[in-house]
């Protein structure tokens, strides 16, 4: 049987990614999206927390000298997906100049704000954007008066929470006359996202995008009931190709997906494809599964931010290369990260989905959250991407799973298959 590839790094370099990483001692490494406002990635911000076994929060001198060894070992343009990489920077990590090796035409260096920055910091800043680097100025202040380091960095985070109106025409004045781009930050409702906009800033950083507003009626879309069904047979072992193949055959991009896929060097046919059912049984069940969720994933958020189709693909691979260490099923797991973004996607609740799809109960009991062995990958994601590394030790606690090869997979499933089959 074919067998998809789930992740760009292949086995052997994962294997060796996670050895480097043992010796290294770098600890978890999370990313949060900052979009434009069409929902486009702008960049992710990069928080490397303390390399296991020591101590330091994201920001700190030992989570930063964390962060330069995970941007050695792994590259800015693999972690944020070519996109611009935010790195929280220590004042030491500044006036040290310690980014020799880190690209600086991809690189922007968050700075923690200072009221009264010294002539070393403000010199340092100065050479850094000498070289290329783009600066960032974190948890400002807007009461104080006019920050010397305003006429040297490119953006201003804040928290969306202090957006009010004094704030807001103090920020205003402070970057009045410069080039400084607005990033509202913490936004991970469509609340605060609504907030931010209204008030003109373009960029928000958080997960604002996978909790939009509900569809009134909570009904599936009837344009959108298609690819349900499609899922809902997925799901079947062994698949019904009598009842599948017709679906499929409806859906002009799964067909080309899945006959790309059939082409590709990875899956040499050996005879001329003829039909859909052709090309389903020389995949194979389980490749067949992983083309069709991810056709109908993108399907399904093509009218949305395109980070939505991205967090559900790097849970997926996480999933799927996480599953081996703790006797789950690569495949299910890899549906289970699919799917577990399907609620923003169809805008409707996760309780209106399941009943379409005949999952087994674990896998049901899982996407409707309730903690479980099944459930214990996805959920040590979702704490990863919401930076709750307690919540990932607890599961690592619970499981008895090594956190630098959960870490490491976690880098690993970042990658967006470069390597692989090409299925877009």
């Amino acid at each position: 049987m074919t067998q998809l590839v789930s992740s760009g790094s292949g086995r052997t370099a994962g294997v060796g990614a996670i050895e480097t990483a043992q010796s290294k001692g770098v600890g978890y490494l999370s990313r949060q999206p900052i979009l434009d406002q069409r929902g486009g990635v702008f960049g992710y911000e990069l928080d490397c927390h303390e390399p296991f076994g020591q101590k330091g929060e994201a920001g700190s001198s030992i989570a930063s000298n964390g962060m330069l060894d995970a941007l050695a070992l792994y590259g800015v343009r693999r972690l944020a997906a070519g996109a611009w990489g935010f790195v929280k920077c220590s004042l030491e990590m500044i006036i040290g100049d310690l980014f020799e090796g880190v690209p600086p035409e991809l690189t922007v260096l968050e700075i923690p704000y200072q009221s009264e920055p010294s002539e070393k910091l403000i010199r340092a800043c100065s050479r850094l954007k000498d070289i290329g680097f783009r600066l960032a100025l974190l948890d400002f202040e807007s009461s104080k008066p006019k920050n010397p380091l305003v006429r040297l960095i490119d953006y201003i985070k804040v928290d969306w929470r202090n957006l009010e109106g004094s704030e807001w025409k103090g920020l205003q004045e402070q970057i009045r006359g410069t080039n400084v781009t607005v990033i509202a930050d913490k936004v991970h409702t469509h609340q605060a996202f609504c907030k931010a906009r209204a008030l003109g800033i373009n960029h928000f950083q958080g997960f604002y995008f996978c909790h939009p507003e509900l569809l009134p009626n909570g009904r599936i879309p009837t344009n959108r009931a298609h690819y349900v069904e499609i899922l809902r047979q997925l799901f079947k072992d062994p698949l019904e190709l009598k009842t599948l193949c017709p679906l499929v055959s409806e859906d002009a991009s799964l067909v080309y997906r899945v006959l790309r896929f059939v082409n590709s060097p990875l899956c040499v046919a050996r005879h001329p494809v003829t039909s859909i059912q052709d090309a389903i049984m020389i995949l194979g069940d389980a490749a067949f599964r992983r083309i069709a969720a991810l056709a109908i994933q993108s399907a399904l958020s093509r009218d949305q931010s395109p980070e939505l189709l991205q967090m559900a693909l790097v849970r997926a691979r996480f999933c799927a290369q996480a599953a081996p260490f703790c006797g789950l099923a690569s495949d299910e797991q890899y549906l289970l990260g699919m799917l577990s973004l399907l609620p923003p996607m169809l805008r409707v609740p996760m309780d209106t989905i399941l009943h379409e799809l005949p999952l087994r109960t674990e896998i049901r009991e899982a996407l409707a959250g309730t903690s479980s062995k099944e459930r214990s990958l996805l959920t040590w994601i979702e704490n990863l991407e919401d930076n709750r590394t307690s919540g990932c030790d607890e599961i690592s606690a619970q499981y008895g799973l090594d956190r630098n090869t959960l870490a490491v997979l976690y880098l690993n499933s970042l990658d967006d298959g470069s390597n692989s089959a090409q299925i877009n």
